[in-house]
């Protein structure tokens, strides 16, 4: 799509449900020159996309139906949409989270300053490369999902549920309807969900005939998801997957059907956009052999290897952005649900806490007052009493204090830097990890560096926490844990070292590689220590391992100075 000509005014596409707001916004931007469509519904705006692209596309986050973060992903999905810049209009907490995640290129509360908006809306508009349309680029699609279920009411639940999700949702209530709609166009749906259990079709028969209808159809073929019982036996697994399905899911594990249906809808359109991308590909390479045909020898040679060293480099580049894009996703992902998850947890635990601190005071006041009245019986029954209270504060007092450990470590997705005191923070990510040093490991702390330096606070909570994990993980039968602090005038350094195994001299280059890992499948990501080294290095710092004195492994964690002064 080519920009608008000089004097034309940009094109806007606005998705608002609500008709005042939508009202109020277009007659905003179209004082301020901009051409404004709208829709009322991300499904509706899906549609609009594949007549006329607009410039720019500006959503609001609560859509009824499908939302907006699912139709920025599905516009993400599609050749024709993906470089479409996107604003997002968010609530006002958690905006961020919203409008990033999702995909969006900016996001906006719906509380702000208009003439902000209209600044963000310039600034992608001049950061859109212009260039002319692709007319080999397939008209935008959503996912087309068959649901074959005799059950009316779980058959409107369940495509309602994958409606949200951007799906186009036909249904189909007995056998004939539902091998009816595969003989129209079988290989025009990308997924097909067929109860198992059906009480007006034998289940396993018909996924047998829906499983060689789809292998006598051309194309790759829809993906067969079979719904069964709740504890379906091992012998009606075998019978199913042995008649074609592709996967078997419980009919109580409603978003676990949602989210694989997603998954392989996604993946469905992806591969048609890599077969269009190949064919597309081929065509040009045979037009350039044609080309360097009429060219001399040598001079096709040398132009085939400039043309292939250049595409190596730009492959070499892609791949490396890929990767370092995919860490911090993650990073941003687990930061954020994972300061969520532990404060949420923090502040359910605190309050049923208060109330038996409590009462647990009031019980040890009430028995204190209790006269023994001279009976040896009574009086050893009411000091055991006061003995078991007394207990009960200390255990009390130890949930107090985890608790409070918890609420300073939901603090690790704060992005901005401060003052943070490194001992303190050590002390609270030892103690989240209490339960997996145990007795076995040993803690020996030496914090004779600066107490307090400025950084994130997700440099302490989330790189300590994961070398601290992995060498506890690297000693299973017990050792030692050194955490040591040291400063100069150049740099303030965090030393941690174990008496494990240690880390081989050829791995020790790899480790930090994303979704590298040492542990046993099913054990570890891979993700940990590349986080840990992106996190250092946005503080221009370093992160390196050695040999510790033991034998083991020692992580140095360097913080330049001059890097913290030009925060303070």
């Amino acid at each position: 799509m080519t920009a608008p000509a000089a004097g034309e005014p940009a094109r806007i596409l606005l998705v608002e449900d609500s008709e005042t707001q939508a009202l109020e916004l277009r007659l905003f931007l179209e004082a301020n020159g901009f051409g404004v469509s709208r829709c009322a519904s991300a499904e509706t705006a899906l549609d609009a996309l594949n007549e006329a692209q607009p410039d720019l596309v500006v959503a609001d986050y609560h859509l009824p139906g499908m939302n907006g973060d699912e139709l920025i992903r599905q516009m993400r999905l599609s050749l024709r949409t993906r470089a479409l810049p996107v604003l997002m209009l968010t609530g006002g907490n958690g905006g961020e989270r919203q409008g990033l995640e999702s995909g969006a290129d900016a996001y906006l509360p719906k509380s702000a300053d208009r003439d902000l908006m209209i600044l963000r809306i310039r600034a992608l508009l001049r950061e859109r490369r212009a260039g002319d349309d692709n007319p080999g680029a397939a008209a935008f699609r959503r996912g087309r999902v068959l649901v074959i279920d005799a059950s009316a009411t779980y058959r409107t639940f369940l495509a309602g549920l994958l409606g949200q999700d951007g799906h186009q949702v036909t249904v189909a209530a007995s056998a004939s309807a539902a091998l009816a709609a595969l003989d129209g166009d079988g290989n025009a749906f990308d997924c097909v969900t067929l109860d198992l259990l059906g009480h007006d079709y034998d289940g396993l028969t018909l996924c047998a005939e829906i499983g060689r209808r789809r292998e006598g159809a051309a194309g790759a073929g829809f993906h067969l998801v079979a719904i069964s019982g709740s504890d379906p036996a091992k012998d009606f697994l075998v019978q199913a997957f042995a008649a074609g399905a592709d996967d078997v899911i419980s009919k109580t594990d409603a978003e676990v059907l949602a989210l694989r249906v997603r998954g392989y809808v996604r993946r469905r359109l992806l591969e048609e956009d890599d077969r269009r991308i190949a064919g597309e590909f081929g065509q040009r390479e045979r037009a350039v052999e044609r080309a360097l045909a009429e060219a001399e020898a040598a001079e096709a040679r040398a132009s085939l290897a400039d043309a292939l060293e250049r595409a190596n480099r730009d492959l070499a580049d892609a791949n490396r952005r890929l990767t370092d894009a995919q860490a911090k996703l993650v990073q941003a992902a687990k930061m954020a649900s994972l300061g969520e998850l532990v404060a949420g947890i923090a502040h359910e635990i605190n309050n049923p806490l208060a109330f038996i601190l409590a009462h647990q005071g009031t019980v040890e006041r009430v028995l204190g007052e209790l006269p023994t009245t001279g009976d040896p019986t009574a009086a050893r029954s009411i000091e055991k009493a006061r003995s078991r209270v007394g207990a009960m504060r200390l255990g009390l007092t130890r949930i107090q204090d985890l608790v409070l450990n918890l609420r300073k470590f939901s603090r690790l997705d704060e992005g901005e830097r401060s003052l943070v005191n490194v001992p303190e923070a050590i002390e609270t990510v030892l103690a989240l990890l209490q339960h997996k040093l145990g007795d076995r490991i040993a803690v020996e702390r030496t914090f004779s560096g600066r107490p307090e330096i400025h950084c994130t606070p997700a440099l302490l909570n989330q790189v300590v926490m994961n070398i601290l994990g992995n060498a506890a993980d690297a000693m299973p039968e017990g050792g030692t844990v050194r955490v040591a602090t040291h400063s100069d005038d150049t740099c303030d350094e965090i030393r941690i070292s174990d008496t494990g195994p240690g880390i081989p001299e050829d791995l020790r280059e790899k480790i930090f590689e994303p979704f590298f890992t040492t542990k046993p499948v099913g054990a570890g990501t891979g993700l940990g220590l590349a986080i840990a080294y992106s996190v250092v290095q946005a503080h221009s710092g370093s992160l390196t391992v050695e040999t510790a004195p033991g034998g083991g492994a020692c992580f140095v964690i360097g913080i330049p100075r001059q890097a913290a002064r030009a925060h303070e």
